[in-house]
């Protein structure tokens, strides 16, 4: 039975993080001390420091040898029967909607199984079931093991599936027709992603018709780089999300562009609701439209094609996160000169052939055409490249991803000391440890800051509508933990275990499933409705839970 005392020491253990996520919060929204500067440079340091060394402290201190098998197997048992379910769902779509339900395969995926565990599970587990001792499990390091878990296999997954995305959207916009024929991929060393905007593809025809592709950093992009550099002194910048994927808070810049560059952070709309001024800055942030490219291109080898995969903002995702009337016309403008470029230029007979010789041409892309596909009553083909081809290719930009998130080397290298120092009994020598204690002890409460500092810079805290903010609620704090009691019973969880396992897949939702969701744009209003409002409503939530199972 649940007492009062008990429900004081949950509210004890969490309360504080809602305290220091509530003065981020009217820091920049009520009292306007920090601006959107000073935001980036805060949330900055916590993705680049403190949240790292947090990881890293709570995983060298968990006895991996110790590890409940069972208690892993239940989470990891949730999450694929998740996957199974969003397959079997899939596969009874119509063809005109496949496109979609990869959206939505990951985009439920995301809510369903990923929650905040490290900054929110852990004090609240604890506070609510202990440390351990007297036989009782230690809630706190149940849930260090299932951060070990989201951080070097869920998240590695769900980055996996969105760039599977991004390379099979470029491949369908640019080699309809011949697709089959790729052989090979080679991508520069600057390339770090393949969602929309970040990357453009130049692929040389040999005489059997096989065609070798070279992703490059988008022409637009670099255009970008260049216009933000010189303009760095006039435009403010919005934090944002960082694409650092193992780590719940927030950098700079905007997460459809890569670094460096302008932001496109609607300044008007949020300095409107701040009772502020900043319509200075949108202007300057939404004022680059995409340039043709270089005449010298036109010179290059007739048996060289050009394909550029140059993807401008999406103006669904424009509509959700507030840009004006301003940023659409650079949108209209930017599709018109791709279309005065020559776009047109590249055309196929019916036989697949190319009409005219060899041309130069640069192609639009839109962001939504993954979403709703153009219906113009052809049939197109499906043909993909080799499995193999595409797998390298993904298996690529992953890698790229995970060498530049210092969460991952902070994963590592906590599971290697703990291995090392539960095995031999060796500690950590003095120095060492109080040097990374002395920013890890401050890692939740910079975390929940940082939180709170989103949450200030955003137009509404609910953006995608309140019917699918209810479904969103609904998949989150329903579903996931539904899902995870079927798995938890099945494997055998009964008592204190299964309470834990069902409390922990009823927590807030995870921040990096809406870093990737933001970069590539795939339902970011969603997941960002989950983080903001889930956070809001989740204590309420997580405490009826405790209430009843405890019943």
């Amino acid at each position: 039975m649940i007492t009062a005392l008990d429900l004081y020491h949950v509210l004890t253990a969490v309360v504080p993080l809602y305290v220091a996520m509530t003065l981020a919060y009217g820091s920049v929204r009520w009292w306007r001390i920090f601006t959107p500067d000073q935001c980036s440079g805060i949330n900055r340091f916590v993705a680049l420091f403190a949240v790292p060394l947090l990881s890293f402290h709570f995983i060298s201190t968990n006895n991996p040898y110790a590890m409940d098998l069972r208690f892993l197997a239940a989470d990891s048992l949730q999450k694929l029967l998740v996957l199974a379910l969003l397959a079997l769902a899939a596969s009874r779509l119509s063809p005109l909607r496949r496109a979609a339900s990869l959206d939505w395969a990951i985009t439920l995926f995301s809510l369903s199984t990923l929650p905040n565990t490290l900054v929110m599970g852990i004090p609240l587990l604890r506070g609510m079931y202990g440390a351990g001792g007297g036989g009782a499990p230690d809630a706190g390091a149940l849930m260090v093991q299932v951060v070990v878990l989201q951080s070097v296999i869920w998240y590695t997954l769900m980055l996996f599936l969105f760039e599977y995305r991004a390379a099979r959207l470029l491949v369908m916009e640019q080699f309809p027709d011949a697709a089959a024929d790729i052989v090979s991929f080679r991508v520069d060393s600057d390339v770090v992603s393949l969602a929309a905007g970040e990357a453009e593809a130049e692929v040389t025809v040999a005489e059997d018709g096989r065609m070798r592709v070279t992703v490059r950093k988008s022409t637009s992009s670099r255009s970008e780089a260049a216009c933000s550099h010189s303009h760095s002194h006039s435009q403010s910048m919005q934090p944002r999300i960082s694409n650092l994927s193992g780590v719940e808070i927030y950098s700079l810049q905007s997460s459809r562009n890569p670094t460096p560059r302008g932001s496109s952070f609607n300044h008007a709309e949020f300095f409107n609701v701040a009772k502020g001024a900043g319509a200075d800055e949108e202007k300057g942030a939404g004022s680059h439209s995409p340039q043709p490219l270089s005449q010298a291109l036109a010179a290059k080898r007739k048996d060289l094609h050009m394909f550029v995969w140059s993807s401008s903002a999406s103006p669904v995702s424009e509509r959700v996160f507030g840009a004006g009337a301003d940023h659409g016309d650079v949108l209209a403008k930017g599709v018109q000169a791709y279309d005065e470029y020559g776009r047109d230029d590249f055309s196929r007979n019916k036989n697949g052939a190319e009409k005219g010789g060899p041309t130069l041409s640069k192609l639009g892309s839109n962001s939504t055409a993954q979403l709703h596909p153009k219906d113009d009553g052809e049939v197109r083909p499906a043909a993909m490249p080799p499995a193999s081809v595409m797998t390298r290719l993904i298996l690529i930009m992953v890698w790229r991803k995970l060498i530049r998130n210092p969460n991952t080397y902070s994963c590592l290298l906590g599971v290697i000391w703990s291995l090392v120092s539960y095995r031999w009994g060796i500690e950590m020598p003095a120095i060492i440890a109080r040097s990374i204690s002395i920013l890890s002890d401050a890692g939740l409460g910079m975390a929940m800051f940082s939180l709170g500092l989103f949450m200030a810079l955003q137009p509404r805290i609910i953006a995608c509508g309140n019917t699918r903010a209810a479904f969103a609620m609904a998949v989150r704090f329903l579903m996931g933990p539904a899902i995870m009691a079927a798995a938890s019973i099945a494997v055998g969880l009964r008592g204190v275990l299964l309470h834990i396992a069902i409390v922990q897949a009823a927590l807030p939702q995870g921040i990096v499933p809406f870093v990737f969701a933001k970069e590539y744009n795939v339902h970011p209003d969603i997941l960002s409705t989950a983080v903001i409002f889930g956070m809001l409503i989740a204590l309420p939530i997580t405490l009826v839970y405790y209430i009843l199972l405890g019943l």
